[in-house]
């Protein structure tokens, strides 16, 4: 196994003391070195993993640029691979002083330099490359511009790990009306369990009808005719399902099947809803087969329960990070944005900080202030963001992590195609949608709107 050593990302940068002369004899005065420089602190280390690519690497914030006189100042964060930019790809412009890099665009410039996670290849998971702060007056094709100071920051690129929770998504699925995707699909998956021949599913269904179908096709499918918890093949034989959040589970060895009402959830006075609920639910993330939501917290405490119901709730009563059900378990916790994760089969659990995109402007319903309407992650997808039945009027929006402005993304040409360009606001038309993010390719995100 390849050993875990420094990958340098090297924060390259060169002050430009440009004295240049417009056309209309303006005289830029060269900045005195050491101002326009990165005021960021750097962390040790950064371990960089795919399911966290949406998460932020670095925010990168550095002082004003001086041209000498009053101007409008755009600012590129630029990557190079080779060191010397003349390979220089854009991360991001803002006309602020500060930029954010997460840790996909982090691990695609990896990528980009030959670097590997598979502990079972001979390419190496550290190396380097370089990035740097550009200064520029006008258009991105400007000559007048300056380069700010170098800094230097140490990253892993974490090897696979070999084993995981061995639960691989089923070839088949759950479509119907009651179904997310309605008949069309695309449909909610299935998981293969430690049982052999036997599968599950968690979904939130509405009023309607199901059935159960393999590789989002027909032909072959299940339903049930009767009721009789069997699954056959009969016409007509839709399942009628009533609202609700249900684990589905199907057994091949004698074809039946169960639904049962089945969610854990955060409650408390740090969570969202205090602790009358409705609790904030957990998503099943069949990677590591435990439960998992991102969520603001404020000052107070929590616990887990299932189906917004008391009785069988967790807490942790000694803070060792594993749960319990002691009496006055509550779990404290402050203020922030967390990636809240819990196995109930070895009941161990983690609340760390993260990151959490949200929506912001004059069509959502907190206009630009916010706070942001908060997407959820789809933890079966790593790098995708969802954000469901949301009511927008008439405006724009942009998309930012943590309520804060530096590394929003917008789309200034309209393609779907995420980008940090100046004056890149999303105009909407006034509707209900869901909005997916979709980070996996952190060279080139996207989004849609329905």
């Amino acid at each position: 196994m390849k050993n875990f050593k420094i990958f340098s990302l090297f924060i390259l940068a060169m002050i430009g003391l440009n004295s240049c002369e417009t056309d209309d004899d303006v005289i830029f005065i060269a900045q005195e070195p050491g101002e326009f420089v990165l005021t960021n602190t750097i962390l040790p280390e950064y371990i960089l993993t795919a399911s966290t690519g949406s998460n932020l690497g670095e925010r990168f914030t550095w002082n004003s640029a001086d041209f000498g006189v009053p101007t409008n100042v755009s600012y590129d964060l630029q990557r190079s691979i080779i060191g010397d930019f003349s390979d220089a790809v854009l991360v991001g412009t803002t006309s602020g002083n500060e930029i954010a890099m997460t840790i996909g665009q982090m691990m695609a410039a990896a990528t980009e330099a030959g670097l590997d996670a598979n502990p079972a290849t001979p390419e190496p998971n550290t190396g380097s490359f370089s990035v740097r702060i550009r200064a520029y007056v006008g258009g991105g094709g400007s000559n007048t511009e300056k380069f700010s100071d170098n800094k230097t920051i140490s990253v892993v690129l974490q090897e696979a790990q070999t084993g995981g929770s061995e639960i691989t998504k089923s070839t088949w699925g759950i479509v119907g009306s009651g179904a997310p995707n309605g008949w069309d699909g695309p449909d909610v998956p299935f998981y293969t369990t430690k049982e052999s021949n036997v599968i599950v599913a968690y979904a939130t269904l509405v009023d309607g009808q199901i059935k159960f179908r393999e590789n989002n096709a027909w032909g072959g499918d299940y339903g049930d005719l009767n009721g009789d918890g069997v699954l056959d093949q009969d016409p007509d034989n839709n399942i009628n399902v009533t609202a609700g959040t249900y684990k589905i589970t199907i057994d091949w060895t004698d074809n039946t099947y169960t639904l049962e009402k089945f969610y854990w959830g955060l409650v408390g006075s740090a969570t969202p809803n205090g602790w009358d609920g409705p609790d904030t639910k957990l998503q099943y993330d069949f990677n590591t087969d435990s439960f998992k939501t991102v969520v603001q917290l404020k000052d107070g405490e929590l616990k887990f329960r299932m189906n917004d119901a008391w009785g069988g709730d967790y807490g942790d009563l000694t803070g060792d990070g594993v749960l319990d059900q002691d009496a006055d378990n509550n779990i404290t916790v402050t203020a922030g944005y967390y990636l809240v994760t819990a196995n109930f089969n070895t009941l161990e659990y983690s609340i760390e900080p993260t990151e959490i995109w949200g929506a912001v402007g004059s069509s959502t319903p907190n206009g630009w202030d916010g706070p942001d309407y908060k997407f959820t992650r789809d933890f079966s997808n790593p790098g995708v963001w969802v954000l469901k039945n949301i009511t927008l009027v008439d405006g724009e929006l942009k998309f930012r992590m943590n309520d804060a402005w530096g590394g929003d993304y917008g789309d200034l040409t309209g393609d779907g195609v995420l980008d940090q360009e100046p004056d890149n606001n999303i105009a909407v038309t006034a509707g209900t949608y869901t909005i997916t993010l979709d980070f996996s390719d952190a060279g080139r995100p996207t989004y849609t709107m329905k």
